[in-house]
């Protein structure tokens, strides 16, 4: 069983904020698919379904971005999956606005919601997809700044952005899962 996590705030307060790019990749993707991410299991919203003869599980936590890791330790834990096996789709503050980067293992770079899922899952070996939402320009707050809204023309390059993203999530998904190292 794969995993692949967004992550993000739920209610539409944060629906359209930069912190929810990992939830707003899982709606462009259950879009596309037709992955309805409506059944409440694990604290999130979720899908679970075939992919090209790999199980997956499609997951939004909806316990706040600085708990997922809560939602995300439950799923790994019922469906007996490995660390490994799952993916995180979060926001990067340090990247450029639009830059996507899959990642295994690192640090959080104080990020709350891996912060968590570090905590929760006790390892930081699981792959991530880290998307770019640039830093301020001024020195307002970070958290101000990643819990505000798009610019008007981030949003005009936020369809190409969630296509990207949408692409390396069916990379992951056809990827054979990490031999563990002993």
């Amino acid at each position: 069983m794969k995993i692949i996590c967004g992550l993000g705030n739920p209610g539409q307060k944060y629906a359209e904020t930069r912190h929810n790019i990992g939830f707003m990749v899982l709606d462009a993707l259950s879009e596309k698919h037709h992955y309805p991410l409506s059944k409440k299991k694990f604290k999130s919203f979720t899908a679970q379904e075939n992919v090209k003869n790999h199980k997956v599980l499609f997951m939004k936590p909806q316990t706040f971005m600085n708990n997922s890791g809560e939602a995300l330790q439950e799923a790994i834990h019922f469906f007996g999956a490995t660390p490994q096996d799952v993916l995180v789709i979060h926001d990067e503050i340090d990247f450029p606005f639009g830059k996507i980067k899959m990642k295994f293992s690192g640090g959080h770079a104080g990020h709350n919601g891996l912060r968590s899922i570090f905590e929760h899952v006790d390892t930081d070996e699981f792959h991530r997809l880290r998307i770019g939402i640039g830093r301020p320009f001024t020195k307002e707050d970070v958290s101000d700044y990643v819990l505000g809204p798009f610019s008007k023309e981030q949003k005009q390059e936020l369809e190409d952005i969630l296509n990207r993203a949408i692409g390396e999530i069916e990379k992951f998904i056809e990827t054979p899962p990490l031999s563990s190292s002993t």
